[in-house]
């Protein structure tokens, strides 16, 4: 996210391709890359573990998600479903949506080794194939949020799948790393760019089609956006960088984490007119 460079043929800037653009892009991507992204990633997240982001926020000490024992949960961008695991065998009845295959293939893979099997489903965030009020609960750590370019009409889609009342937990990239350039040394703490240019970090091949996306709101849009779906935000929680984490993950890393957060934990709950 160096500056405020358009992207073109290929180069890496900033741009704002739509949802069919960033559809492809991230299908395609993650299809490519979820065995090196599961081989360098998948000993932190753990078979079965509910990690929240890079600095470790574990699940089983925040309990940001209350009693999930016996709720049917939602995971969105569910990856090798490590978190959907964790929930099956905390006695919840967890279901993983993701749009690359690979992944699901990763979570197979999983399952074989764990013994636990959770049900998931390729499936476009901005099309659930579920009935309206199916689920009690939603997740999402670092999952399909970020990736579309409509992230309002995400809102509102796992609005329609949950329950008048349901939690709607998520975790993202926190806006204010788009400041700042994506480098976890002293150079990813100088300011690069506005806060309030809202368009995508985008990655183009030497034919100019997109080849990777990633979508900015503000904290200020994440608000708007889940309010007009019908939501309540209770909680914003911005992990600090815990003292002895060493391990670095992009631009995560200890120097940065002591100043700046890196990652935004939105709780929300949908309310009865929801």
């Amino acid at each position: 996210m160096e500056g405020s460079i358009e992207a073109g043929p290929g180069r890496v800037g900033r741009g704002s391709p739509g949802d069919a653009e960033s559809r492809h892009a991230s299908r395609a991507w993650w299809d490519a890359e979820a065995d090196a992204y599961q081989a360098e990633h998948g000993a932190f997240l753990r078979d079965v573990g509910f990690v929240w982001g890079p600095e470790g926020l574990n699940e089983a000490d925040v309990h940001l998600l209350g009693d999930v024992a016996g709720r049917r949960v939602l995971e969105v961008g569910c990856g090798a479903a490590q978190c959907s695991r964790w929930l099956l065998a905390e006695g919840a009845h967890p279901v993983g949506v993701d749009l690359s295959h690979r992944q699901l293939q990763h979570a197979r893979d999983v399952d074989e080794r764990t013994g636990l099997r959770v049900p998931v489903a390729q499936a476009d965030a901005l099309a659930l194939p579920f009935a309206a009020g199916t689920f009690d609960l939603a997740c999402s750590a670092f999952g399909a949020v970020p990736f579309v370019g409509d992230s309002a009409a995400l809102m509102a889609e796992v609005a329609r799948v949950l329950r008048p009342g349901a939690r709607w937990v998520f975790a993202v990239n926190h806006p204010l790393t788009w400041v700042l350039a994506d480098d976890p040394g002293p150079d990813g703490l100088v300011v690069r760019t506005s806060y309030f240019d809202r368009r995508a970090y985008v990655e183009r091949d030497e034919a100019g089609a997109v080849t990777y996306v990633q979508h900015h709101r503000t904290l200020g849009d994440r608000v708007r956006e889940l309010v007009s779906a019908g939501f309540v935000l209770e909680d914003l929680v911005e992990p600090e960088w815990p003292a002895g984490h060493e391990r670095v993950w992009g631009a995560w890393s200890p120097l940065r984490g002591a100043l700046v957060p890196g990652t935004a934990v939105f709780v929300c709950r949908l309310t009865a007119g929801g």
